[in-house]
C-alpha cells in the first residue's frame, strides 16, 4: 500500500495564518493528477507541531475527501506523549485514514526499550498499518536496527521511514527485517542507494514541487531501470538540496509560493527564508523551468 512515492504534504495557510482549505484541495488534486502513489498529510513537512488538534483532523479529512480512495493516505500521528498519540491515531482511524506515520518521541529521548513500548502501545490501540519514522537529526533519538527488527514482528507495524542519513544503518535494517517490511527513504537524495539495497520507496519533500518526476524516478529504480533513475536524480538534485537550505519546510513552501501554488506563510517559530536563500531557491526553480511549467499548466 505504501510503496513507491508518497508526498509529505505541506500545509498551506492564508495570509492571516488560518488554514487555506482551497489551496490544500488544489495541492492534493495536483498530486493525484501527477500520479503520486500515496499521500502523507500532517507530518513535519506539514508543520504538524503548530496545527491545532481540529486543524490536524481537518487536513487529513480534506486529503481523504479529495483522494477518494484513489491513493492511500498515510496520516501523521507522532509525538512525545504516548497516550496523546494513541488518542489522535484512533481519531484518524475513524476518519478513514489508510495508515499512520508515527515519528519517534522528541525531546524526552526514550531508550530503545522505551521506543519499543511506545510503538507497541500505539500498534495495540489501532488496527491501521503503522510506518515508523526515524529522523534523529530532528528528534534526538534513533531507532536502532535491532529495535526495528523487534518492532517489525508486530503485525500492524509494516515499515519505517528511514531518515537517519546513514546508509550503513539502512542496510543493516534491510538485512534484519522480514522481506515484506517496508523500508522507505526519508531523504530525496538518498532514495536511489536505499532502493539499490532493497528499499521500497520514498516519502518525499521534493514531490510537493515535482510529483510526477519523483514518482517516475522511484518507479524507474524499483523496476531496475537505474540509468533512467540516475538521470532524473541528477536532473533534480539541485532541487532536493535547496529544499534543505534552511529548516524544512521553509524552502519547499517558499518554492511552492514562487510557483503560485500557495501563499508564502509559515507559522512561528518558522519564518520566511533569508533573502539570499530565497534568491537561490528561485534560481533553482528557474534552472529547472518549474516557474514556466506551472504558468503553462495554468494557461491550459
Amino acid at each position: 500500500m505504501f510503496t513507491g512515492t508518497g508526498t509529505a504534504l505541506v500545509t498551506p495557510f492564508r495570509n492571516d495564518g488560518s488554514l487555506d482549505e482551497t489551496a490544500l484541495r488544489s495541492l492534493v488534486k495536483r498530486q493525484l493528477d501527477a500520479g503520486i502513489n500515496f499521500l502523507v498529510p500532517c507530518g513535519t513537512t506539514g508543520e504538524s507541531p503548530t496545527l491545532t488538534h481540529a486543524e490536524h483532523l481537518r487536513v487529513v479529512e480534506l486529503t481523504l475527501e479529495i483522494a477518494k480512495g484513489k491513493v492511500p493516505v498515510l496520516a501523521g500521528a507522532g509525538g512525545y506523549n504516548t497516550a496523546e498519540v494513541i488518542s489522535l491515531a484512533n481519531e484518524l482511524q475513524k476518519l478513514g485514514a489508510d495508515g499512520i506515520l508515527s515519528v519517534t518521541p522528541y525531546y524526552n529521548k526514550p531508550t530503545q526499550e522505551g521506543l519499543l513500548q511506545h510503538f507497541k502501545a500505539i500498534a495495540a490501540a489501532v488496527n491501521l498499518p503503522i510506518i515508523l519514522y526515524s529522523v534523529q537529526g530532528r528528534t534526538g533519538v534513533n531507532i536502532e536496527p535491532p529495535t526495528v527488527l523487534r518492532l517489525s514482528q508486530i503485525k500492524n507495524i509494516v515499515g519505517i521511514k528511514e531518515a537517519s542519513g546513514n546508509i550503513s544503518q539502512m542496510g543493516a535494517i534491510l538485512n534484519l527485517v522480514p522481506k515484506d517490511f517496508l523500508v522507505l527513504s526519508g531523504d530525496d537524495s538518498l532514495t536511489l542507494p536505499l532502493i539499490s539495497l532493497g528499499g521500497r520507496g520514498l516519502i518525499s519533500v521534493a514531490s510537493n514541487e515535482i510529483p510526477a518526476e519523483m514518482t517516475r524516478l522511484v518507479q524507474s529504480a524499483l523496476s531496475g531501470d537505474f540509468a533512467e533513475a540516475r538521470r532524473l536524480h541528477f536532473q533534480y538534485l539541485s532541487l532536493m538540496d535547496i529544499n534543505f537550505v534552511e529548516s524544512n519546510p521553509i524552502p519547499v513552501k517558499a518554492a511552492l509560493a514562487e510557483m503560485g501554488l500557495l501563499q508564502p506563510v509559515w507559522r512561528l517559530p518558522l519564518v520566511s527564508p533569508k533573502p539570499e536563500n530565497l534568491a537561490r531557491i528561485r534560481a533553482v526553480l528557474e534552472s529547472l523551468n518549474l516557474l514556466e511549467r506551472v504558468h503553462v499548466a495554468r494557461s491550459n
